[in-house]
């Protein structure tokens, strides 16, 4: 869990209390289907804005995968920035899109949680210009090429073929 106790600024307008945490995925439930999340630290400030409390800072981590176009292993390291707004239940905050808490001290472990999920992208790859694996041979297409032909006709034209194949 990461809490962050705000008693120091709770009447200090502008004055921002550092935080920093090392969690584990699983602790935070950011648990990927074809990945690892491995060495997250989450770093940041709470700043009093009156009436809330503003928290924003940096995630770091590494992911560990394996590349959807070229099978291979690979690792990224990954920034996600968040920033929301918290405003204590004595408050009466009435709107849904802040979030509240009770006391002196702010959980931002589903805000960390959902920030990370939500970077991830839908696809795993090891490099931007990866080529991926041979349809034919299933060679490694950025290690060596091959020399398989890989022409793959659009199925949209194949009866089109058999015009050609007539003469």
């Amino acid at each position: 869990m990461m809490k962050v106790n705000i008693a120091e600024v709770r009447n200090g307008n502008g004055k921002d209390i550092p935080f920093r945490f090392s969690v584990e995925a699983e602790d935070i439930g950011a648990v990927l289907e074809h990945a690892e999340l491995k060495d997250i630290v989450v770093q940041g400030s709470v700043v009093a804005t009156g009436a809330a409390y503003r928290v924003s800072g940096r995630i770091t981590c590494r992911k560990d995968f394996i590349c959807d176009r070229c099978l291979t292993p690979s690792v990224a390291e990954q920034v996600c920035e968040f920033s929301e707004e918290y405003c204590g239940t004595a408050d009466g905050a009435e709107d849904d899109s802040i979030n509240c808490f009770d006391g002196d001290v702010i959980d931002i472990t589903d805000m960390i949680r959902d920030t990370l999920l939500a970077a991830q992208p839908l696809s795993n790859i090891c490099k931007s210009d990866c080529k991926g694996l041979c349809p034919v041979c299933g060679a490694n297409r950025n290690e060596r090429e091959c020399g398989c032909d890989s022409f793959v006709p659009d199925p949209r034209l194949a009866a089109l073929q058999q015009f050609k194949n007539l003469k």
